[in-house]
């Protein structure tokens, strides 16, 4: 199905459905994990400083990038990127490509977690309990239930994206302004818990030295990639359904501003809800402790602790419903634009849009049963595939750098009537700072990894958290990709074979 006859309906459906894209369980699941994990004794505050800084200097010039790519290229990543940056270059496009499917498998297994505690929430009264709440999560583990319920998202998002891009928008109009008010509802009873001042203090209040640490910006930047979207290749292949007329500056600022917004309300609601709860018991280093180890890396800490929170307030049962049911809408708008980004790419070298959404959903479901069954597997993709968006990024501003900044800013960009100028601002970022940002992390992570996740196996392939686990996976796909690259251009241009 040809983008010329797709295109979102308004400018309110194109913003919510980014919104989707951006807004997702990386805000609520994953957000508040990191943050307590780069915390530093005194607090988080320090984190959140690089957090915003990568928002102002990565992610939102990014997603200006992605959004005026999609727009021009009018195809998918590989197409798009092969266009702007040279046809020698649609590995690149594929490499990007990739990626976000990579985390489309292990992310459908997150979504399924949603579904399943939205449906514990109907069905089970809430726990009372650190331990009865563990449980619930062990319980879920160490069964089937994981692998069922990821059947479940993929099958329901592959159903969605076959419908095509008006579905999609459809959907999102209603998924995310439903989840903004479920957000904001919980948000104001967690902060009103007694002790929950100390949590929210504690998030804000800044370590400067935890600074020093090159992990701290490594997780700071992927975190922000994480949360907007940047990088993903998603905004793009949206920004292919956009109208020509649509702007992307005040699109790309909204997106960002909006995403990390609900991302700092999810961390008030985690944090004031876990130091409320543990806060009579336990000392702030223990609760930090646990914050920082509930699961392999804290994957249950949302799913733990979340139920505990509900069954403090009045009506909690009800609430516990809905919120679960908007984490699940949070997971599943942007299990959506993966599925569309693959299947955008498999349409654009000749498959029917059927044939491709069907394969991407059958592939979604059987590389995405290893992470629903082991999270040591869980655990490395989400390692490797999240710090690849740094190249991902990369390979962005490549594409605009080779076909001339300046022009692109001109033609694209800054181009279109009532949207905000970009400025000369925005070419300096994206042809300096995003590739000096993406090649000194890309070091500091190898560092890092040799040195403090790995020290005694990073050479060590098969080593969960291992520096060459990242090199090895990264390199076959784009040794792979670049042995395709001629085939790829013949397939997506064949008049030009």
């Amino acid at each position: 199905m040809s983008t010329s006859d797709q295109h979102f309906s308004s400018r309110f459906g194109l913003i919510v459905s980014v919104l989707g894209i951006a807004v997702g369980t990386g805000n609520i699941w994953r957000f508040p994990r990191i943050a307590a994990q780069n915390s530093g004794e005194a607090g988080a505050g320090a984190f959140l400083f690089a957090w915003v800084v990568f928002l102002l200097v990565w992610s939102i010039p990014l997603i200006i990038a992605e959004f005026a790519l999609g727009r021009k290229g009018r195809m998918g990543v590989v197409g798009t990127i092969s266009k702007i940056a040279g046809k020698k270059f649609a590995w690149m496009g594929a490499f990007i490509a990739f990626v976000s499917t990579a985390i489309m498998f292990y992310y459908s297994v997150v979504a399924g977690w949603c579904i399943y505690y939205f449906t514990q929430m109907i069905s089970n009264p809430l726990p009372l309990s650190t331990e009865s709440s563990q449980a619930i999560w062990d319980g879920f583990q160490g069964g089937g239930g994981p692998v069922l319920f990821h059947a479940v998202a993929m099958g329901l998002g592959a159903i969605v994206v076959l419908r095509g891009v008006r579905s999609i928008e459809k959907v999102n109009k209603f998924l995310i302004p439903t989840l903004f008010v479920i957000v904001l509802i919980s948000v104001g009873r967690a902060i009103t818990l007694d002790g929950a001042s100390e949590g929210i203090s504690f998030l804000f209040t800044p370590d400067w030295a935890t600074l020093k640490s090159p992990k701290v910006w490594i997780e700071a930047l992927t975190q922000n990639a994480w949360d907007t979207g940047a990088g993903f290749g998603l905004i793009l292949t949206y920004g292919a359904y956009m109208k020509s007329n649509y702007g992307v500056v005040k699109n790309s600022f909204i997106t960002g501003f909006g995403n990390n917004t609900v991302s700092l309300l999810a961390a008030l609601m985690i944090f004031g809800t876990v130091f409320a709860t543990l806060g009579a018991e336990m000392s702030k280093s223990e609760i930090l402790e646990v914050m920082r180890t509930s699961g392999p890396a804290a994957t249950g800490l949302t799913f733990i602790w979340m139920p505990q929170l509900f069954a403090k307030m009045q009506f909690g049962g009800t609430l516990a419903i809905l919120f679960f049911l908007g984490l699940s809408f949070a997971a599943f708008s942007s299990l959506i634009a993966m599925i569309e980004l693959a299947s955008r790419t498999l349409v654009d070298v000749g498959l029917s849009r059927k044939t491709a959404v069907i394969s991407i959903g059958i592939l979604g479901f059987s590389l995405g049963v290893p992470s629903a069954i082991n999270l040591t597997i869980f655990e490395n993709q989400d390692f490797v595939w999240g710090v690849a968006l740094m190249i991902s990024g990369a390979f962005v501003a490549y594409s605009i750098i080779r076909y001339g900044a300046a022009a692109f800013r001109k033609e694209d960009v800054d181009a279109i009537e009532g949207d905000w100028n970009s400025g000369k601002t925005w070419e300096v970022i994206i042809k300096y700072v995003v590739p000096i940002e993406a090649a000194v992390l890309l070091v500091w992570f190898m560092w890092v990894s040799a040195t403090e996740y790995a020290p005694d196996s990073w050479f060590n392939p098969l080593e969960p958290l291992s520096v060459m686990t990242a090199l090895v996976q990264w390199s076959i796909v784009a040794i792979v990709f670049i042995a395709l690259n001629k085939k790829l251009n013949h397939r997506m241009f064949p008049q030009l074979s």
